[in-house]
């Protein structure tokens, strides 16, 4: 016996629980293969933004644990284990800031006083339901003095000067938050490093992020009370992820202190690329840090969680080890964003009747989040169904999540074999079910 779990689109079914009997095929169409083992799951989790937790501020405090309920707790949520948060500011924070003085070289004034109003208090909270959270810290921009354009926005570039000074900033950053009982699991070396935007930015070449790496970064901290915190490079796109990978991870002095690569889904779905640094760096880790729908809420839209669960299935199945959404809630507008760069996130708060909205993505990140759980392994999956893509994970209890997805117009059938033990069912048309079943 198994359990189904479901999502359609023309139903009232989210995350619909049922079982399914062993049944005689003829044919297969997915076969599972245990014995097959790749890479091992970090986790699931969303960014602790600013305005993700000032919009909770503005609601009633029972709204507002069970929308921190609705992510993290294991069994009535999405089992949320992860998270990232912003070295200061971000596009996604009520307005640009840092957390020293303008000018202040020696750091001196360092001061995380404003995360302590919003940010921190929502991971406290997530962290009631969920135990610790694994945090993952990347800035957007230097301070502005750090900058060639004086200025935290539009791009810029880090002044050579100051590359120790931004190095101890990161540790300093590190040890603030681990002051407050918080787990910082690891950095990015910079938020989209390719990007000139009109928000906070700073631009790196691929040789700029090596030698700030090599020569700054990765000594400062391994001779810190935070050596031992994970560097992650790149954090952009997948479309030039292997070049970028390349221009770090060639180079042996700077690759000795790299986790691994951090990516996006904008601009392609080149799920190919991820799983061609992996063959190049096999003992490094991947992992995916943002990734949202663009231009204000898309209210109702379907595309957007089958969107979720495309890019997983092409990422996991390109060794990808963990998947971070970006803003955890977002109110009405898509917001506040303080350039105004409204998106969608899976929980919208609707402010003013203080009502909680979930998006189809909730519901299709959670057929992943809520039955692949961390220490997973990725098994072997061999698909040959012309339409449906599928994913499977082996958990340390023995259990086997099969995710598979149906973005076509029509129902789908669907022959599964483990072992000597077939099953078949119908996806209905734009639906995803995951599949519990036991290795005998």
């Amino acid at each position: 016996m198994a359990t189904i779990i479901r999502t359609e689109q023309a139903s009232d079914k989210r995350l619909h629980k049922d079982t399914l009997k062993p049944t005689p095929v003829e044919s297969v169409d997915i076969r599972l293969d245990p014995k097959s083992t790749y890479q091992t799951m970090l986790g699931f989790g969303g960014a602790f933004t600013e305005s993700s937790a000032y919009n909770l501020a503005r609601i009633n405090k029972t709204q507002r644990m069970q929308a921190i309920k609705d992510y993290f707790d294991p069994e009535e949520g999405l089992g949320y284990t992860i998270g990232r948060v912003s070295i200061h500011s971000c596009d996604f924070s009520l307005h640009s800031y840092t957390y020293i003085d303008e000018g202040d070289k020696d750091l001196k004034t360092f001061d995380i006083s404003r995360d302590e109003q919003w940010v921190i208090p929502l991971i406290k909270d997530a962290e009631s339901f969920a135990g610790p959270i694994s945090l993952l810290g990347s800035p957007w921009s230097p301070p502005a003095f750090m900058k060639d354009n004086n200025s935290m926005i539009h791009g810029g570039k880090l002044l050579p000067e100051y590359y120790q000074t931004w190095a101890d900033y990161f540790v300093r950053f590190v040890e603030e938050y681990r002051k407050r009982g918080l787990t910082i699991w690891g950095v990015t070396v910079q938020n989209e490093p390719a990007a000139v935007q009109r928000w906070d930015s700073c631009t790196y070449t691929g040789e700029d992020e090596r030698d700030f790496v090599k020569n700054y970064l990765g000594p400062t901290m391994k001779q810190s009370s935070a050596k031992d915190v994970n560097i992650l490079i790149w954090d952009h796109n997948r479309d030039v992820i292997v070049e970028r990978a390349k221009a770090v991870l060639d180079d042996p002095e700077a690759a000795q202190y790299v986790w691994g690569t951090a990516f996006h889904w904008y601009v392609s779905e080149e799920f190919e690329n991820v799983g061609k640094v992996h063959e190049l760096f096999p003992d490094k880790g991947l992992l995916f840090t943002e990734g949202c729908q663009e231009g204000g809420v898309h209210w109702k839209s379907w595309k957007t969680g089958e969107r979720y669960a495309r890019n997983m299935i092409g990422d996991f199945n390109n060794f990808c080890q963990g998947y971070i959404d970006w803003n955890l809630f977002l109110d009405n507008t898509g917001g506040p964003n303080h350039v105004n760069n409204l998106c969608d996130a899976p929980i919208i708060v609707d402010v003013f009747p203080e009502k909680l909205v979930h998006q189809s993505s909730y519901y299709y990140i959670g057929h992943f989040s809520k039955y692949i759980r961390p220490d997973a392994v990725r098994i072997g999956n061999d698909n040959s169904h012309p339409v449906l893509q599928s994913t499977a994970f082996q958990n340390t209890d023995g259990t086997i999540a099969l995710v598979v997805l149906n973005e076509t117009d029509q129902a789908q059938e669907v022959r599964i074999a483990l072992g000597e033990q077939t099953y078949q069912t119908t996806l209905a048309a734009h639906s995803i079910a995951t599949l519990l079943l036991e290795d005998k």
